[in-house]
């Protein structure tokens, strides 16, 4: 029989032996806690286009998604997936095989009117400059000249909805046929640039009009600003930069004939099941527009050159017209919104969608993120303030952003 004080040091041994095999029992539990969960995302860029093309190549260089994701507690892979424009991307994302994906105003409208589970998030890039473009040697000087003539554009596309824009204000009726015009499909815009045989002229965007112009001579008639480029002559004038009195009846101005805005998209399942993931999306892409504002616009071009092919002073004009650098800030507002219901106009007269968008169905495609956007606004430091979100002296169109949907103006 033991004395107290064995059964006293016997009863301490046993307590701590328990309680050190419980401690060694619990530790799984606990790494389990403490264990990211494991997640790969594919994002889908359009480096060929304008701002998306330097901010995502910031992202990857400098793996801010899985940084800003890992915070969240998500041990995240990251496949970025290069498309030449909106269709195929469009068409991996509506299948299931692309988890965010970057595109302009005509195709999103078109999901949205088919009421497929899209969420937008927030501006990947805008105020994308598009020239009506022509050879050096064309006698096609103006807007006027492109009756009965063929004209490129990508149909369903942006270029397309510019034409169709120029058309409208220029020459009073938006329909190419009702002018004679044919229109060519264009989906690669480097070689629509070259203004090819079989074309008079095309609607293409600046990096590829930049770089055809540099090396084969192509000359610009019009931009999408409204105003004339180097080979104008016309009624307003001749030559570069004057302003066309008809761009001020267009509901974009002071946009221009059409208010481009492009932008990041998220699946309904994505944004209900890991908002963290969105949030630390949208984190990273304002780390780069915040870090890549800053700098030499040439520089920041040159994140891109593999696919713009231009030199720094070429490459710095296509950064300088970005809303995304020119605001310094990714948040989606309401006049970006007003891009989606003003183009679902224009796109219900050309029987490309049965009817214009609702701005309930416009507010609805902004609502189901907004949450996790106003999160990563916050987490970036808060900015801009209500005012700079309202500022009416700016080349840009404005308003409350997404996640302050009750103070946009009722525009049913």
């Amino acid at each position: 029989m033991q004395d107290k004080t064995t059964q006293g040091v016997s009863r301490r041994r046993f307590i701590a032996t328990a309680a050190g095999a419980s401690a060694v029992l619990a530790a799984p539990a606990i790494v389990r806690a403490q264990a990211k969960k494991e997640m790969k995302v594919s994002v889908g860029r359009q480096p060929w286009a304008a701002g998306n093309s330097p901010v995502t190549a910031y992202m990857m260089n400098n793996k801010t998604f899985e940084k800003y994701a890992a915070e969240s507690g998500y041990a995240l892979t990251v496949d970025y997936r290069d498309y030449p424009s909106a269709a195929p991307m469009v068409e991996a994302f509506v299948s299931g095989n692309l988890n965010f994906g970057m595109w302009g105003n005509t195709p999103i409208v078109r999901l949205v009117s088919q009421h497929q589970p899209i969420q937008l998030l927030t501006v990947g890039e805008g105020h994308f400059r598009m020239v009506l473009a022509t050879r050096k040697d064309s006698p096609i000087r103006n807007v006027a000249d492109l009756k009965g003539k063929t004209v490129g554009a990508l149909l369903g596309g942006d270029p397309y909805n510019v034409l169709v824009q120029m058309l409208r204000f220029e020459l009073g009726n938006p329909d190419p046929k009702a002018h004679g015009i044919t229109v060519v499909n264009t989906p690669t815009q480097a070689q629509a640039a070259t203004i090819p045989t079989g074309m008079d002229a095309a609607v293409v965007i600046y990096p590829a009009f930049l770089k055809a112009q540099k090396d084969l001579g192509t000359v610009g008639i019009i931009n999408s600003y409204g105003y004339t480029e180097a080979h104008y002559k016309g009624p307003a004038g001749e030559g570069a930069g004057i302003l066309l009195p008809s761009v001020k009846k267009s509901p974009f101005y002071p946009d221009g004939f059409y208010l481009h805005r492009s932008f990041w998209i998220g699946g309904n399942k994505l944004v209900q099941s890991d908002p963290g993931i969105v949030t630390a999306f949208c984190r990273a892409q304002q780390d780069a527009v915040a870090a890549l504002s800053k700098m030499d616009p040439g520089k920041v071009s040159q994140l891109s050159v593999k696919y713009w092919e231009l030199p720094p002073d070429l490459g710095a004009k296509v950064v300088e017209d970005d809303v995304l650098f020119k605001r310094g800030w990714c948040w989606p507002t309401e006049g970006d919104a007003v891009a989606l219901l003003e183009t679902s106009k224009t796109m219900a007269d050309g029987k490309i969608i049965p009817k214009p968008l609702t701005w309930g169905e416009v507010k609805g495609a902004f609502a189901g993120a907004a949450a996790a956007v106003k999160v990563a606004y916050e987490k970036s430091g808060g900015k801009p303030d209500a005012a700079g979100f309202n500022a009416k002296n700016t080349a840009d169109l404005r308003g409350a952003p997404t996640w302050d949907l009750d103070h946009w103006v009722d525009r049913s």
